[in-house]
């Protein structure tokens, strides 16, 4: 069989003008260095770039195949976590987690601004591949480990789990309605990773009887955590995610397992964005006034908020009503995240009220808005 060189081997970022983080970062000396490098598992430098090679738009471009990719590549993916979390060097280290729902201070808005509230993480089994480097084995091996400590759950947070491979039409019906249920990933990232091999083989939806506690189960990460509801309540929100991610985490270990965690960077998830926490703490929030307000988006970012349409990412606003959430996922706690979020949305409100009344805001904008 015939050796190639990395240099002969390196991707072609140039000719097609790729706009991804890894195009800037990845020069061919690095790639000569991590080109015959391997994970315990035979993940390659390749097998993590490869979203990048397969996309020309403004992505990140890389996944973990496993959590150790994240230190035998440290040199790549140590500079696309600087990059992307604003600021993480390799001396940095994340937070330990914070799950105290009743250290958060407010956090129980006024349903006539604040329509809904949703929280939701990425966890990942220790020892096992990542979705874009599983094994069928593997893959089924982690189901059946998140289902078993999933059934051991009682009270509010008690449900049923439902296999895609296994749905009845009803059962189908029913969580399309819910807007529970995931289809066959059709975006660059899980399609370009591999994550989506053998669809739907080992994937499911699990949730709670009263529909506020949600398991997505190998998606583009093993584990996929949601609570929400309707109204203003965001502490209860959070109090009800955390213990539900206590609960998991305490039903695991009985069974010998634990969520996959680095000192350093956090937990573990198949893409950088999400390491540290993977936690997006979110609200559906009514700004009649604001929204029009021209240094809207500048006040969104100027909170270390995100702001997209009602129905998510690239989708427009419905009667003004906007999902806002934290920016960031790294280098803060879970509860100082949702904190984050509860002391921005409470600014946004009182900003409406004010304009509702015929007032100027100006002065009191966030630093950046007065450039």
């Amino acid at each position: 069989m015939a050796h190639f060189t990395a240099r002969q081997n390196f991707p072609d970022y140039k000719s097609l003008g790729h706009k991804c983080m890894v195009g800037r970062h990845l020069t061919e000396e690095m790639y000569e260095k991590l080109y015959p490098r391997r994970t315990v598992n035979g993940v390659s430098i390749d097998k993590c770039i490869q979203p990048s090679v397969d996309n020309t738009g403004r992505i990140i471009g890389i996944v973990a195949g496993d959590a150790e990719s994240y230190e035998v590549f440290k040199e790549l993916f140590d500079a696309i976590i600087n990059e992307k979390h604003g600021g993480f060097g390799p001396d940095d280290k994340h937070p330990p987690p914070d799950l105290d729902a009743s250290a958060l201070v407010g956090g129980q808005f006024d349903p006539k601004y604040v329509k809904s509230c949703r929280i939701r993480t990425g966890r990942s089994v220790r020892g096992f591949c990542l979705p874009p480097s599983i094994s069928r084995a593997e893959r089924r091996e982690v189901e059946k480990i998140l289902v078993e400590a999933l059934s051991g759950l009682s009270g509010d947070l008690s449900g049923i789990y439902y296999p895609l491979k296994k749905m009845t039409p009803d059962q189908e019906k029913q969580l399309i309605a819910d807007h529970f249920l995931f289809q066959k990933p059709t975006g660059h990232l899980m399609v370009n990773s591999g994550a989506v091999r053998d669809w739907p083989d080992a994937r499911g939806i699990w949730h709670n009887q009263e529909k506020t506690f949600l398991i997505w189960i190998n998606e583009e990460d093993q584990c996929r955590v949601i609570s929400m509801q309707h109204g203003g309540d965001l502490k209860a929100t959070f109090e009800r995610f955390s213990r539900g991610l206590n609960e998991i985490a305490g039903l695991m270990k009985k069974n010998g397992h634990s969520f996959s965690w680095s000192e350093r960077l956090g937990y573990i998830c198949t893409c950088p964005s999400n390491l540290g926490t993977g936690l997006r703490c979110s609200v559906h929030l009514q700004l009649h006034k604001l929204s029009k307000h021209p240094k809207f988006d500048d006040i969104i970012v100027g909170l270390q908020l995100q702001k997209r349409g009602t129905g998510g990412e690239h989708t427009d606003a419905v009667d003004d009503v906007y999902d806002i959430s934290n920016r960031a996922r790294l280098k803060k706690s879970e509860r100082e995240f949702v904190q984050l979020v509860i002391d921005g949305v409470n600014k946004l409100i009182e900003w409406e009220k004010q304009l509702e009344e015929g007032k100027n805001i100006d002065d009191q904008l966030p630093a950046n808005c007065k450039a």
